[in-house]
């Protein structure tokens, strides 16, 4: 379906919102009126703009508090009406958004609202215009869009329809039966739909939408089901993006545009009404890439931790260090300079490292062009929206181990993977990723029971968050979780976890983490082990430093839970925090911060599914009493 995206939701200039609209591939736009005010551009020029860009003028908007008024105020109003769509002509706009009245002077009269909504259309169809009625969720008398509807309907003018949106639909907390209403207006007489999800809030509605509104799927509306009713009932006009966002407001255009019309290609997928490639979902997390300047003080702490350095890249200086299932690459990369250490690749294990790529550019991520020798693995890889660089990659022995472990469970989701696994081990003509890597003389260290990479904790810009959350979820086919706040010590930390099925791919999004000496964000890779308390053991061992934890932490523990003798005891001594839900437990202690990265070290047991949030603000504080 054709896609429109309202200029209020994207910053910068009406010139510079149009091109970014143009740019991200949406086929119109809805102009806003305070944006076409503030314009220098006559609305001839910018009605040329448009044209060049390949943009449709979908909708002007909006027309307020038209309806339901004493005579003289009607008057006024339609002399106003007049003017705008005299302007409307100019533009080369056939459709204006009237929006239902929140005035004081408006009256709770549906036979009068009907009347003045048929002369105004009656106004608008000579000059070539329809009228669009929208309900408003805090409109004075009209605040559903099955009572707007009504109202269109008596009215009975060709030039008459209603807009429904999606946010003012559903912001009322509409039970999905309300929704089968829809079905009982006419297609046609659905003159536009404008869609938005915003998080699920407590608090006052119009403050809501004005705030916090956010592209579909990046909140918790069901975007997706009055998507499906619309179309049901015979819709075929744009579907449209309206989104009142702070956030969008201050971010970059360009970037939002992109992320606005991904969001409308993931809703056309959810709603059954466009293909896309199918997701490909990553199976596992094959190699996580640190770039840096220096190699000694990462090299260090690789080694601490019990991993060994195994290979060497045939052409680029590139070293893999590898413990168990886990593998970090150590790059001297010039980007280091500006950066210090810093996490800038993660490869995702994949039964089709073609088609995940396909997903993905045809979901509007950059595919990153690669340098490689002739003899390099033809290696697949697109930039996420924070620039971490995603590798689709196969690596054959680890699955075929994948595969061969969860054959043999019971869980249903386990053995879905394990025939992805299969899959991979079973077709020879995927790259192994490793091939590019030559086995270098390394002394046999003695592993600290790293197992592999449990998840990865990537610090997004603020700007980005949400963006990022619909990046995971619609490319490469994650599920989220629920949004999580935790203190910071300046601050809040907000956080949203992303995973695979079985949980082998975990990666949590973040904002306002701690910063580390530079002022930059902080990145961090969780690695699992079986046994924490002997791996923790082993790295202060082998000369390495993990972050002390306060007393008083532990002290709380003993308050809360019930402990072998002498456990809390080494808790403390080791800085290790502990947690627990309806699944298992968890423990986990971190070691010190190299550059912008630092390691965590997890032991889940009982099939706990956190992250150990409730003890990130006593992290948090004790990393920044480290700097």
């Amino acid at each position: 379906m054709r896609t429109s995206i309202a200029t209020v939701s994207l910053s910068g200039s009406l010139t510079e919102k149009l091109t970014a609209a143009s740019r991200a591939g949406f086929d119109g736009v809805e102009i806003f009126e305070n944006d076409l005010l503030a314009s220098p551009l006559t609305p001839e020029e910018i009605r040329a703009r448009c044209a060049d860009l390949g943009l449709s003028i979908d909708l002007y908007q909006p027309m307020r508090d038209i309806e339901a008024v004493p005579p003289e105020e009607f008057a006024r109003n339609l002399r106003r009406a007049h003017h705008k769509f005299e302007l409307m002509g100019r533009l080369g706009a056939d459709t204006v958004l009237v929006c239902s009245s929140v005035s004081p002077l408006a009256r709770d009269d549906d036979a009068l609202a009907a009347a003045q909504l048929c002369q105004l259309a009656d106004l608008a169809q000579g000059f070539g215009i329809r009228v669009a009625y929208e309900a408003l969720a805090w409109g004075r008398h009209v605040n559903t869009y099955d009572h707007a509807w009504r109202i269109v309907e008596a009215a009975g003018h060709p030039a008459l329809g209603t807009c429904l949106d999606s946010f003012h639909i559903l912001a009322r907390g509409s039970d999905p039966k309300d929704l089968e209403g829809i079905a009982d207006i006419p297609g046609e007489k659905i003159f536009f739909l404008q869609l938005a999800d915003a998080p699920l809030m407590a608090m006052d509605v119009l403050q809501w939408s004005r705030h916090y509104r956010c592209f579909p799927g990046q909140g918790g509306l069901d975007v997706t089901g009055l998507l499906r009713h619309v179309i049901a009932a015979g819709y075929q006009g744009p579907l449209s993006l309206e989104i009142f966002n702070d956030v969008f407001r201050q971010a970059e255009a360009g970037p939002t545009a992109i992320d606005a019309h991904r969001s409308l290609l993931v809703l056309q997928e959810a709603a059954g009404l466009a293909p896309l490639p199918a997701p490909v979902v990553p199976t596992g997390a094959a190699f996580v890439e640190l770039v840096t300047v220096d190699a000694e003080p990462a090299s260090a702490l690789l080694g601490a931790l019990g991993f060994a350095r195994t290979a060497r890249h045939r052409s680029k200086p590139v070293d893999l260090w590898q413990q168990g299932e886990a593998r970090i690459l150590v790059n001297l990369g010039p980007a280091a300079r500006r950066h210090g250490t810093f996490l800038a690749a993660v490869g995702l294990e994949s039964p089709d490292p073609a088609g995940a790529a396909r997903r993905a550019e045809a979901l509007l991520a950059p595919v990153l062009p690669r340098r490689r020798a002739p003899e390099d693995a033809p290696l697949d890889a697109v930039a996420a929206p924070d620039g971490t660089e995603l590798f689709f990659v196969a690596t054959v022995a680890t699955v075929a181990t994948v595969a061969t472990v969860a054959t043999n469970g019971m869980n249903r989701t386990n053995r879905a993977v394990a025939e992805v696994a299969t899959g991979i081990a079973n077709q020879p003509e995927l790259p192994d990723w490793r091939a590019d890597f030559v086995d270098v003389p390394h002394h046999d260290a003695t592993p600290h029971g790293v197992t592999r990479i449990d998840h990865l904790a990537l610090t997004q810009p603020w700007h980005e968050f949400d963006e990022a959350v619909l990046f995971h979820r619609g490319v490469l086919g994650l599920h989220a979780q629920e949004c999580v706040d935790v203190a910071d010590p300046y601050g809040l930390h907000r956080s949203r976890a992303v995973s695979n099925p079985d949980g082998s791919v975990r990666i949590a999004l973040g904002v306002g983490a701690a910063p580390t000496d530079d002022g930059a964000r902080a990145q961090h890779i969780a690695l699992a082990t079986d046994d924490v308390v002997a791996t923790a053991r082993a790295f202060r061992a082998a000369g390495g430093r993990l972050l002390t934890v306060p007393a008083n932490y532990h002290d709380d523990l003993a308050a809360q839970y019930e402990f072998a003798d002498g456990e809390l005891e080494t808790y403390r001594e080791l800085g290790i925090l502990y947690d627990r839900d309806a699944h298992g437990e968890f423990r986990h202690c971190y070691t010190d911060t190299v550059g912008r990265v630092f390691f965590e070290l997890v032991q889940r047991d009982g099939g706990y599914r956190g992250y150990g949030a409730r003890n990130a603000p006593v992290r948090l504080a004790a990393q920044h009493a480290v700097r």
